[in-house]
């Protein structure tokens, strides 16, 4: 059966002495927290505000008093100064505060949505990841307003973005999923982490160019000689004593102008490598400067799940964590700044200072930078293991699913994942051993392509390693294939029929993989005639089963549901019901054994006033 709630034992602990609370009571409080915050911070804002524009004035009286009728020395000018620079340091601290406790009250609002199932359209859809060629992508809604990326989703970089539309679209293996369901269960109820984590990644998402930062790592080394760094250390030491010797009179002017020729002939002769790495730096240390930033807390964090410490060990080299590591970079771009100052430039001249750090920068990168994409990979599973948490946490009914070495799907009180909780409607589901095939007949709007989707998306959560809506399910190892919203294309003049039978030898060749093929067929060849629909639904049908594939399909059309029929034990029949009352189509969503007995097609069509 499948694993217990998301709220059952061992979850309590948010952090030392923190009992859990309901998703919604920690959410209201926390941005009840940050919302007091965000008040008291814009009231010191304005207050400050008010003390700058005194001071100005006050600056302006002692200016007139000063220039004008000389009252006063100029001198009392320095001390509004001072207080202005000061207050401007006070208010854009206050102003850092302040725009940090409205990115964190945006945080929990979202969350709040989610609880509210107000989600759609106010997250990140992941359209970028879209991809109509993808064996189920469109058709179970991953990407796009409303889609499961769009709920998961609470990654702030791109490479955590990039990492669970990864896994979304391409099922693990037994033991990764397994091993990131313990990490989310570890995950989960930690929500001061995420909140440190979403918080610093709303900067990062704006600045982490993963794929500029990747490029210029593994960038090809720039050519130096070796003892390139120790000369040029060298050539500056003998250039500042040659102009110590020379300051205290113990040489002539000479030796210190010949010193500074050849270090400066040095320099030169590395001018266009200097520049180089030095604009690279400064073109990626900031995305490196935030990467540090997230790498830090997830390295100060203690996790016991395999997969987590797993991932944690990735981002150590040689026992230095890769935050210290950027930092060192850091320290370089400092003093490169520093040597740009226009009141230290003629010390910089003469040690050699570009020269030196663009060494220095170099011998970094060489060491360093063929781990910055493992790092980045890191960062990106960790983010999106907080996603599927972050998810577990919000819903506390879901489970584990258990997951299974044999084809089949086994599910109790299966739900589609999108759709509102309170409305939700869920069914029981046995696919797998004798039962090879279910034949799903009702009329339209009666919840067959809802079915159809409630088990495609669970599976992908299941084998993604996330937790499923359901009371309980067993997955085995499959090879997800669907072709539910298929259509026509006027720019690649392809007809709704051309497109699905084109999907259709997609599914087919997917069958003749390692893993066994799980279809999701709805309406199958609905865009053609009744005669060839039939007879083209059972040839297709037959075919996948030969290759040893399960599945269902849907369809309105009676003539199909005789499929079921004639392929013995090894397929089900079941249907949707509906209900007209006065005038009204009702359905209850549920499951039926059997084929559907009435079409609603007419009496649709009777009340809406097409016919009498």
């Amino acid at each position: 059966m499948g694993g217990p709630p998301l709220d059952g034992p061992g979850s309590e602990a948010m952090g030392a002495g923190h009992l859990m609370m309901p998703p919604r009571d920690e959410y209201t409080q926390r941005l009840t927290r940050w919302s007091a915050d965000i008040e008291r911070e814009n009231k010191r804002y304005t207050q400050v505000s008010d003390l700058r524009l005194v001071v100005s004035i006050a600056a302006a009286i002692l200016a007139y008093l000063a220039f004008g009728p000389v009252v006063i020395s100029s001198l009392w000018l320095l001390a509004p100064a001072v207080i202005f620079f000061v207050l401007m340091l006070i208010h854009s601290k206050i102003d850092k505060r302040r725009q940090f406790a409205r990115r964190a009250a945006r945080y929990y609002e979202q969350g709040l949505k989610r609880l509210d199932d107000e989600w759609a359209g106010t997250g990140n859809a992941g359209d970028k990841f879209a991809d109509p060629e993808h064996p189920y992508a469109s058709d179970l809604d991953l990407f796009g307003r409303g889609s499961l990326f769009e709920l998961l989703s609470t990654a702030r970089t791109y490479e955590g973005e990039a990492t669970l539309a990864n896994w979304l679209k391409h099922p693990a293996a037994q033991e990764e999923a397994t091993q990131r369901q313990q990490a989310v269960r570890e995950l989960a109820p930690n929500v001061d982490q995420r909140e440190k984590l979403m918080l610093l990644g709303e900067e990062v998402r704006s600045g982490v160019q993963a794929q500029a930062l990747a490029e210029w790592a593994a960038h090809p080394p720039v050519a130096y000689f070796k003892g390139a760094r120790l000369a040029a250390f060298g050539l500056a030491v003998a250039t500042l004593a040659a102009f110590g010797g020379y300051w205290v009179g113990w040489w002539t002017s000479s030796v210190f102008l010949i010193a500074f020729l050849i270090g400066q002939l040095f320099a030169g002769a590395f001018f266009r490598q200097t520049r180089v790495i030095l604009g690279q730096l400064q073109a990626r240390a900031h995305d490196l400067t935030l990467l540090s930033d997230l790498l830090k807390e997830f390295e100060q964090a203690k996790f016991t799940a395999p997969k987590l410490t797993a991932i944690q060990a990735t981002v150590q080299l040689d026992g230095k964590a890769a935050s210290a590591r950027i930092r060192q970079l850091e320290t370089l771009l400092a003093l490169h700044e520093n040597g740009s100052n226009q009141y230290l430039i003629p010390i910089a001249i003469v040690l050699l200072w570009h020269t030196q750090v663009a060494m220095a920068v170099e011998a970094w990168r060489c060491e360093n930078g063929p781990h910055i994409a493992q790092w980045l990979t890191a960062l990106g599973e960790f983010e999106a293991l907080s996603s599927f948490a972050c998810y577990a946490y919000e819903r506390p009914a879901l489970i584990d699913p258990e997951l299974m070495t044999v084809i089949g799907v086994i599910a109790t009180g299966l739900g589609h994942p999108l759709l509102p909780e309170k409305s939700c409607v869920t069914n029981d589901v046995t696919l797998g051993g004798l039962i090879r095939l279910l034949v799903v007949s009702g009329s339209n709007m009666s919840g067959k392509s809802t079915l159809l989707r409630a088990i495609g998306l669970n599976i992908v959560l299941a084998w993604a390693g996330a937790p499923v809506r359901a009371s309980s399910l067993k997955v085995g190892p499959v090879t997800l294939g669907a072709s539910l919203r298929t259509v026509d294309s006027l720019q690649e003049g392809r007809s709704r029929f051309y497109a699905e039978i084109t999907r259709l030898r997609q599914i087919a060749d997917l069958a003749k993989g390692q893993k066994p093929l799980l279809f999701l067929l709805d309406e199958l060849l609905s865009g053609t005639n009744s005669h060839d629909r039939r007879i083209g639904a059972q040839s297709i049908v037959e075919g996948l089963l030969r290759r040893g594939a399960i599945g269902l399909i849907t369809t309105h059309d009676l003539a199909l549901a005789e499929i079921g029929k004639q392929l013995g034990d090894s397929a089900r029949n079941v249907h949707f019901e509906d209900q007209l009352e006065n005038g009204v189509m009702r359905f209850d969503y549920k499951m039926r054994p059997g084929v559907v007995e009435r079409s609603n097609a007419l009496e649709l069509m009777r009340a809406v006033g097409l016919m009498d």
